[in-house]
């Protein structure tokens, strides 16, 4: 099992180009695959998710950056497309993000988070 740091996490997500999205499944499968690992530790990677993604924040509003410069954590979601509510702002901010790259967002039913419509046609590809 490989316990990823945030730094691996932070930069497989800052691959994620516009227009594109990545799951935390593809993130663990691309982890535990580039290093020879059976699988990657869920929980680690999901602190570390949070993590990158509160300090993209911190980077947009101590220190200025725009969002071209921070990490896309808005783009990760969970494997059937739901939004994360924890990220910084919760599923609004992260639903608010995506609409604005253009990705539609389905609202959620009460139980459930909100979703990104079609969310498979958008996956990125890794390598």
């Amino acid at each position: 099992m490989l316990v990823p740091t945030p730094l691996m996490v932070d930069s497989l997500i800052r691959r994620v180009p516009r227009g594109r999205l990545i799951t935390v499944d593809q993130i663990r499968e691309k982890l535990a695959k580039d290093f020879g690992a059976d699988f990657t530790c869920p929980l680690a990677t999901g602190w570390f998710l949070r993590i990158s993604a509160e300090a993209a924040e911190e980077d947009l509003a101590v220190r200025g950056k725009s969002l071209d410069e921070i990490t896309p954590y808005w783009r990760v979601v969970k494997r059937d497309g739901r939004l994360n509510e924890k990220f910084p702002g919760g599923v609004e901010r992260q639903a608010q993000r995506l609409r604005e790259e253009g990705f539609t967002v389905v609202a959620g039913d009460g139980r459930r988070p909100p979703r990104v419509k079609d969310y498979e046609k958008f996956l990125v590809k890794l390598d």
